[in-house]
């Protein structure tokens, strides 16, 4: 009996501590949003709208940003912005 209670214990302790491992992996990761992705989904309207007729590749994309920077959205300038100051922090 004594055996099976220290059994249980033990597989107890062993799953609470894969369950906080995972839950502090997932704040971790979630806090920490790659850059890349933010810019992407706060600019991807401005992307469909603004360059619409370019096709993905070579840059092509990035150069009709740059070319129509003011037409972007306050959000994009501004994901944009973030990304660069954290890309030059690091």
């Amino acid at each position: 009996m004594v055996a099976l209670a220290l059994l249980r214990d033990l597989v107890l302790a062993i799953v609470a501590a894969a369950i906080f491992s995972v839950a502090l992996a997932t704040m971790v990761h979630s806090t920490e949003a790659p850059p890349r992705k933010t810019v992407r989904e706060a600019c991807l309207s401005d992307v469909r709208t603004l360059c619409s007729g370019i096709m993905p590749g070579e840059g092509r994309i990035k150069r009709c940003m740059v070319e129509k920077y003011e037409q972007l959205s306050d959000g994009c300038k501004t994901a944009i912005r973030e990304s660069r100051a954290q890309a030059t922090s690091k």
